[in-house]
């Protein structure tokens, strides 16, 4: 039967980026990925040949622009550039980490804006609307002239803390910037929070100074949006512990994870590190052996209900409630 939705029958597409989450949001949605093919020529350039018409249709393209990040952005750029030519009827980028958002504003003279670059390129591309996850900075919403539909995890990390420790918990932020981001997850919980002074002496060092907030007796929970070096949290579960919280645990949505973080969280006192599959698995990790302390949470629900309604024009932001 002809889908009768102005936009054409929903059809999803996936890069290389993290196959397994887009299989994983397919199989929630209950259809197949399209076909395509994605090869490189001998000097690495890529190459895309979409295997069945999408000419008419409403088409999600599934690619994170995590690491490789240049080969994946390059990926969306290419493949966004196919189905604009193949006359899809509309084409969202479903982008579950978005590259380079940490650099959203001028923080020193002669600084990029690089993810305000990122969005214009997506735009250009071909894209006519964005699904993403947990972005660094709200305002990066507004850096694209086409509708952007913000997802969070937090619902799906709070579960997770309620499972382990109920309602025996205090949210930290570990840092003053992301304070709201804390006290989001602590409305979910009906907890306090605390959040984590420090001052950076040298560009590459933190010095954690004080914790705000009472967290004698609790268990703690550092929030954050993603975990790169890990360094950060580090420092903050250490002064935690100094100040009297009886476990701490770490959740965010990406795991970024870059050479040595996880080691370093493992070193940490530091009883569960949670994050989710935006990223996939950490690179260097040979099972979950290697890191005892981690737990991966599935986004591809959340993304799948959010595709399914954007395709039928249904509200997004009930997903927040």
């Amino acid at each position: 039967m002809k889908d009768s939705n102005p936009n054409g029958e929903l059809m999803l597409l996936s890069g290389t980026g993290n196959p397994v989450l887009s299989e994983r949001i397919a199989r929630e949605i209950g259809i197949r990925l399209a076909e395509m093919e994605i090869t490189s020529f001998a000097d690495g350039e890529f190459d895309v040949k979409i295997g069945e018409s999408v000419r008419g249709h409403d088409v999600f393209l599934i690619q994170p622009t995590c690491h490789p990040v240049h080969e994946n952005l390059v990926q969306l750029f290419i493949i966004l550039d196919a189905l604009r030519r193949a006359s899809a009827s509309r084409i969202t980028a479903v982008i579950p980490y978005y590259g380079y958002q940490r650099k959203e504003k001028k923080t020193q003279a002669r600084d990029p804006i690089s993810a305000k670059l990122i969005s214009n390129v997506i735009e250009l591309a071909g894209a006519n609307r964005v699904i993403c996850c947990d972005l660094h900075a709200e305002a990066i919403q507004g850096f694209f002239d086409i509708p952007v539909d913000a997802l969070t995890a937090t619902k799906i990390l709070a579960r997770r803390v309620r499972e382990r420790h109920g309602h025996d918990v205090v949210v930290v932020s570990p840092d003053t910037g992301g304070a709201l981001r804390a006290r989001r997850l602590a409305r979910i919980l009906d907890a306090p929070i605390a959040i984590i002074d420090k001052r950076r002496p040298r560009d590459d060092a933190i010095e954690v100074v004080n914790v705000i907030g009472d967290v004698a007796g609790l268990n703690a929970i550092i929030v954050d949006d993603l975990i790169s070096t890990g360094s950060t949290l580090v420092g903050a579960a250490h002064a935690l512990r100094e100040k009297g919280a009886v476990g701490v645990d770490v959740v965010a949505t990406h795991g970024v994870l870059t050479e040595g973080a996880l080691q370093r969280l493992q070193d940490a006192p530091i009883d569960e590190i949670c994050i989710t599959d935006t990223i996939p698995f950490p690179n260097g990790q040979r099972s979950f052996d290697d890191a005892p302390k981690l737990r991966i949470l599935s986004v591809a629900p959340l993304i799948a209900e959010a595709i399914v309604r954007v395709h039928e024009g249904r509200s997004v932001s009930e997903l927040f409630r």
